[in-house]
């Protein structure tokens, strides 16, 4: 019986690192695209999760997958799963 099977299938999401201020915690945007109900047109709307970062790895504008995990404070619920792309450094 493996992990997934006794603890369920967890919703994951891909997004950008926009904020390490806190200890332990990083802020990650995901980005989704929606179409208007009455123009159609696209538009794109943000969310903005509380993700768990354990080893302080993750830094601002870093693409990361987040996956849903048991609370750990009154707004994270998410911890980061694995870091996909760096940010590049611009000096």
């Amino acid at each position: 019986m493996g992990t997934e099977q006794k603890r369920g299938i967890r919703k994951s999401q891909i997004g950008t690192v926009t904020s390490t201020a806190m200890q332990k915690t990083v802020t990650v945007a995901v980005d989704r695209l929606v179409q208007h109900k009455l123009y159609k047109k696209i538009q794109r709307r943000t969310s903005k999760f509380l993700a768990h970062d354990e080893n302080g790895i993750c830094k601002v504008g870093d693409r990361v997958r987040i996956i849903e995990t048991r609370p750990l404070s009154a707004r994270k619920r998410w911890r980061v799963e694995k870091v996909i792309t760096s940010a590049t450094i611009v000096d």
